[in-house]
């Protein structure tokens, strides 16, 4: 008896290749976006620097006039293209975000299209809450402590005054973003964790005391040391703990109903 058998190896190969070719595409049109994007950020440098110095600028108008200085010839023009490109990071992270969920959502399910999309949207917004703390409450009172050891002639044999590189200032303040924006995912990674099974809310709920702890002691290394930074970062770290722990029940129950 003559069978036919079919090879789908040649299929097989054909999207995998397809999918190598859209890959591509989307990583170009991420680059070029990026590129295109910290071009643009260039042209309005002084702008961005403007605004991320206006907080010690604000705090050293309360303790005479003062200056950032820059010690080595090229370090002024890399610091304008490092500020340039990651704020064009930032820009164009919703465009990067859409071209990965065009990439993985036709792999997906309807109904893990639906579980999955709400952290793809959840991920900038908190990463930018956690940098507008920085900004607005964190750097204010970092800066206001940092600047307290200033003296002047009186209180010492010399002055002893901040001169402080552009550079390392906002190495500084893109450290503290970064961290802070990171420890915001708190939420997304725990109901990850909650949808693939590793984790319940009556789990986490019941690490309550230890949960807290961490968060203070996440908080010490990330913010400058003193206790006001420190206690602002662990308490949202706190809260968002506890939202996880509802959204992670109410999902539950939801699944559970239907």
């Amino acid at each position: 008896m003559n069978q036919t058998v079919t090879n789908p190896l040649p299929n097989k190969e054909g999207s995998t290749l397809d999918h190598v070719i859209e890959l591509r595409a989307r990583l170009i049109t991420c680059f070029l976006a990026l590129i295109g994007m910290t071009g643009v950020c260039y042209l309005f440098v002084d702008h961005i620097l403007s605004f991320l110095i206006a907080p010690l600028a604000d705090t050293m108008g309360q303790n005479g006039t003062q200056r950032l200085i820059y010690t080595d010839l090229t370090e002024a023009f890399f610091t304008n293209i490092k500020i340039s490109f990651l704020t064009a990071l930032f820009v164009t992270l919703p465009v990067i975000l859409i071209q990965v969920w065009k990439f993985v959502a036709p792999g997906l399910y309807r109904k893990e299209q639906q579980a999955m999309l709400p952290f793809f949207i959840a991920t900038p917004v908190l990463f930018l809450i956690g940098g507008l703390l920085v900004y607005y409450f964190i750097m204010p009172l970092a800066w206001s402590f940092f600047l307290g050891f200033q003296t002047s002639g009186a209180e010492t044999a010399l002055p002893i005054q901040l001169e402080a590189r552009i550079s390392d200032y906002l190495n500084l303040i893109i450290s503290l973003i970064f961290a802070f924006g990171m420890c915001f995912q708190l939420p997304v990674l725990l109901m990850l964790l909650a949808r693939a099974g590793f984790v319940t809310a009556d789990q986490l709920a019941s690490k309550r005391k230890y949960a807290i702890v961490g968060a203070f002691i996440i908080a010490a290394p990330l913010t400058p040391p003193d206790i006001v930074s420190q206690i602002m970062l662990a308490f949202p770290l706190i809260l968002l703990f506890e939202i996880s722990i509802f959204l992670i029940r109410h999902v539950s129950k939801s699944r559970a109903d239907v």
